[in-house]
């Protein structure tokens, strides 16, 4: 009979991710293909999670989320960035930043509405946007400095643009946008009244020379922007699946009414350790950026070392490397040889473009590990 999955499914089976983690078994590979950390994250919030469990908070939480939570992102969001948010009706807790981007298009997409992103894109955007029945328009980011093109931009909009959805830090370049480039897509969006729905989970994972703008803080903004984001990456705890979305009370019910159906509610005893971590001091978030720095200078060190050209991340986990000079012709081959022939695992950033040529042969490579790793992952790739 054939695949019973629905057409706009059709291109969305396994992952890259899944395909790579199996070659890293097969060959006992240092993995550096899939973004999370391999260390746990602050003691506080484990024993925050181990108390919850131990008082029994282990039945359905309040659908919007547990109130200590709210208020935590709420503070979280006024101590950074001077926004201000009413933590019972602009907050929503879900189940990741991944069901967050979900809800929310399908709560503001009809089916046919455009849906304008970047390219390279973190792959579940262009799975949600087809669950939505919504198309997808694209302005590419380009190897090495992925800086913004305006008219590609531009050329992106219509009269039929709903939203606009911007990772920023931005995953998988490592590029974060900067206060320009958010005008530029903010004016585009006030122009063509569309939403701007912003993922910002790496959002505390910036280093020295750049600064993470929230687009929410811009002026004229607040009333058109939904905020995305997640305890997984600050906090090193990716598999607890606690994110939540922020804006305007009449957006976030909307997003909550298609949430509801989806997961309904999630991560119970996890939710008030999240909300003890977002009130840690300053010491504790900066600390997180500059472990992460290093790392990814150290890694960078090696990827050059090895033969590749790299374009040095300015936030998050990753950072993308040119294999053209190793005499790559096609990176998703090249990473497919490299767990056998050198034993380490990248992936390629063609998989999260429509345009394949944009990234022929640019490859990925995770730096949040720990530092044993990162130099076993250099020596074998020097050595070969």
């Amino acid at each position: 009979m054939g695949s019973p999955l629905v057409h706009r499914m059709a291109g969305y089976g396994s992952t890259i991710f899944a395909e790579m983690t199996a070659l890293a078994t097969e060959h006992g590979a240092v993995n550096l293909g899939q973004g999370f950390p391999d260390t746990d994250g602050p003691r506080e919030m484990l024993d925050a999670a181990k108390k919850a469990i131990d008082e029994g908070r282990n039945q359905y939480p309040p659908g919007p989320g547990v109130p200590e939570l709210l208020d935590a992102i709420a503070a979280h969001q006024s101590r950074f960035y001077g926004i201000e948010l009413d933590p019972r009706s602009q907050v929503l807790v879900t189940v990741g930043a991944t069901e967050a981007i979900a809800a929310t298009i399908l709560a503001l997409c009809e089916p046919g509405d455009e849906v304008v992103t970047f390219e390279p894109y973190y792959d579940s955007y262009a799975a949600s946007i087809a669950l939505a029945g919504a198309v997808r328009r694209t302005s590419v980011l380009r190897f090495p400095d992925f800086g913004l093109d305006a008219d590609s931009l531009r050329a992106a909009f219509s009269s039929k643009t709903r939203l606009v959805l911007l990772n920023t830090p931005h995953n998988p370049t490592g590029k974060v946008f900067s206060r320009a480039e958010l005008d530029v897509i903010c004016s585009l969006a006030r122009e063509f009244d569309a939403w701007v729905v912003t993922d910002e989970v790496y959002e505390h994972l910036v280093f020295a020379g750049s600064a993470h703008v929230p687009v929410a803080a811009l002026p004229g903004m607040a009333e058109r922007t939904l905020t995305i984001s997640s305890a997984g990456k600050t906090f090193s705890a990716t598999g607890w699946k606690v994110g939540w979305v922020s804006g305007p009370a009449e957006a976030v019910a909307a997003v909550r009414a298609v949430k509801q159906f989806l997961t309904f509610v999630g991560s119970g005893p996890f939710q008030p350790a999240v909300a003890v971590a977002l009130g840690l001091g300053d010491e504790t978030y900066a600390g997180f950026s500059a472990s992460l720095q290093a790392k990814r200078d150290l890694l960078v060190a090696g990827l050059r070392s090895a033969g590749l050209e790299v374009a040095v991340s300015q936030g998050t986990y990753f950072v993308v490397a040119d294999a053209a000079p190793l005499g790559a012709v096609d990176a998703l081959e090249f990473c497919r040889d490299l767990p056998r022939r050198v034993g380490v695992v990248g992936v390629p950033v063609s998989v999260f473009h429509d345009d394949p040529e944009a990234a022929r042969t640019l490859v990925r490579f995770a730096f949040c590990k720990r530092d044993e790793v990162l130099h076993e992952a250099v020596r074998r790739l020097t050595r070969h």
